[in-house]
């Protein structure tokens, strides 16, 4: 399978929004995918990190996956407008999680 991507909004929403997050990891990892969760990899970095900060790191993780997939809200969030703005400028697949 893929190598895939999370991407979705976090900043101000409740434990930024990491229960979504690691509830569609689980359901892609059952699918058989490798999944890379900005959740998941900066977690340790909360309250840390500024936005940028944040934004270089899944950057770069990003561009080491095969697809993306979006969370609902995806269009709301500064940040996950941007990943998908490069994933589809880089020719990187996107899927749109319909499951949550």
């Amino acid at each position: 399978m893929a190598r895939v991507y999370l991407a979705g909004p976090m900043t101000g929403l409740p434990e930024h929004n990491f229960p979504a997050f690691h509830a569609a990891a689980a359901v892609l990892r059952e699918r058989g995918h490798e999944v890379v969760s900005p959740a998941e990899a900066n977690a340790a970095h909360v309250g840390h990190w500024a936005w940028e900060q944040f934004m270089r790191a899944d950057l770069a993780l990003l561009v080491t996956c095969e697809r993306i997939a979006m969370l609902p809200g995806w269009e709301r969030s500064k940040g996950a407008s941007l990943e998908h703005h490069s994933a589809t400028e880089l020719g990187i697949p996107v899927d749109f999680i319909d499951f949550l």
